[in-house]
């Protein structure tokens, strides 16, 4: 007869820090007390399913342990014992983690299920459930706290460092892309609030042209440094943030510019952790995109079955991600580009329709097709007239850019003529609290695990080539997605 052990608890730990250590399937003799020394065999990774860990007990007994699947978007993965000399038949255990919202903790469930020679069940049921579950989240909790900022309210911070080293790019004067320049400088320790980050990669957005060249000069005065959006690591926090841990993974993004840097410090509910999944590259590429993205097909313009959504410079990254995801929840795509070898692109990308125009016209194309239920529009001044001839009845145009030179506001008879609406949303209210943020970057994460959206295209540049970063960044032959590697 199986026996069968259940045992949950709740870890004062995010979720994707827990996991990070459990995903690691050669990782209990660095935690759990019970183990004296683990190694994978035949030298595959931990984290590979169908490897074997070997591994010794303290009292002596040896195990043998298969691990059968790992599932980085569920928090969930299955391991079998293959040889023992602690008697437990056949058993297999089931790791399983979910999130609490309530200060961000996390949920594991612990489950197994075994046969025992006549006469021992209860010892050897006690055995796992104490002396491995109850004993594992125990040992844990403490492994955790030695290097973690798990501390409760009211309690001491941890000691944080003093100013560290970096490089930084800074804005000479408005203009062109020679008003970009690298200089040595100085990241001071977190402030109270905020976390401090070793970055590893930058994402570029066209915002970041629009303020080189003085066009939101509320944002980035001279002096200041550009970027929106990095991912990396975390050095250290500031007094009064819990949960973050030294190098844990994390991106960001923020309506305040400063990530063209080596080091920066921002608030902490800027913040999300990164799945193991998603590498840094990935995540500075997508971050502001596929939030964006997210924001406008659930929010601003939810997705109808059959829509007809018009979306310009269809190629680019964040074009493309749009087109995929929108055309995956169902609406009809029409994407614009100004190249045939674009078009494949955005074909690929979605696009059930691909109008080639380098010259922005494209209303009558359009309207050909029925009209545009959506438009999505970062071109701006040359495209205004198209995009209202382009609009169907009771569209909604959607400006998000200005490629081409700021949008006059356009004329309410105009609209009222079609019944549309016009909206200029901006992603960083969107994202402003810190639960909406987490919800939208966990669609995001999802929708690029299930195929949804695919990584883009991403090309690199140093942080020294940052002004050839935003040629590139300009000009209209690029697709894909740009980072800078500090």
């Amino acid at each position: 007869m199986l026996q069968k052990v259940v045992r949950s608890t709740v870890i004062d730990a995010p979720i994707e820090r827990v996991w990070a250590v459990l995903r690691d399937f050669n990782s209990h003799d660095q935690w759990h007390d019970v183990v004296a020394h683990s190694r994978i065999e035949g030298g595959e990774r931990s984290d590979q399913v169908g490897c074997v860990r070997s591994f010794s007990l303290k009292d002596g007994h040896r195990i043998r342990e298969q691990l059968l699947t790992l599932d980085d978007r569920l928090y969930k993965s299955t391991y079998c014992i293959v040889e023992a000399t602690v008697p437990l038949l056949r058993y297999v255990a089931t790791v399983t983690l979910k999130p609490v919202t309530d200060g961000n903790r996390t949920f594991w469930h612990w489950e197994s299920s075994f046969a025992t020679p006549p006469g021992r069940e209860r010892e050897l049921r006690e055995m796992v459930a104490q002396g491995v579950y109850e004993a594992g989240f125990a040992n844990l909790r403490r492994h955790l706290q030695r290097g973690a900022d798990l501390r409760a309210p009211g309690q001491a911070p941890m000691p944080v460092a003093t100013a560290l080293p970096t490089r930084r790019v800074v804005l000479q004067g408005y203009g062109g892309t020679e008003q970009l320049r690298v200089e040595d400088a100085q990241a001071p320790p977190p402030a109270p609030g905020e976390v401090r980050i070793r970055q590893r990669a930058v994402g570029l957005n066209y915002i970041d042209v629009y303020l080189r060249r003085g066009q939101l000069p509320g944002m980035l005065a001279p002096g200041g440094t550009p970027g929106m959006e990095a991912a990396g690591s975390v050095l250290d926090c500031g007094a009064g943030v819990h949960g973050f841990l030294p190098d844990e993974r994390v991106a960001y993004l923020g309506p305040q510019p400063g990530a063209y840097a080596g080091i920066r410090s921002v608030p902490a509910a800027w913040l999300v952790r990164l799945p193991p999944a998603v590498n840094d590259e990935v995540a500075a590429a997508l971050l502001l995109k596929g939030l964006t993205a997210d924001a406008l097909l659930h929010d601003v313009a939810p997705v109808k079955p059959g829509a007809r959504w018009l979306v310009h410079a269809a190629a680019g990254a964040l074009g493309q991600m749009l087109c995929q995801w929108a055309s995956r929840l169902g609406a009809q795509v029409i994407g614009t580009v100004s190249s045939e070898a674009k078009a494949r692109t955005a074909r690929a990308h979605g696009c059930a329709e691909v109008i080639v125009t380098p010259d922005y016209r494209f209303a009558d194309a359009v309207q050909a097709l029925g009209g545009a239920d959506v438009i999505v529009d970062g071109l701006g001044r040359q495209a205004q007239a198209e995009n209202l001839a382009a609009l169907a009845p009771c569209g909604h145009w959607i400006s998000l850019g200005q490629a081409s030179g700021p949008v006059a506001p356009p004329d309410p008879d105009a609209l009222l003529a079609k019944s549309a609406t016009f909206s200029r949303p901006l992603v960083f209210a969107y994202v402003a609290q810190p639960q909406a943020l987490a919800r939208r970057a966990s669609r995001l994460w999802a929708a690029l695990a299930d195929g949804s959206i695919a990584p883009p295209a991403i090309e690199r540049f140093t942080l020294e080539s940052a002004a050839q970063a935003h040629t590139r960044l300009e000009s209209r032959e690029r697709s894909g997605a740009l980072v800078l590697i500090p």
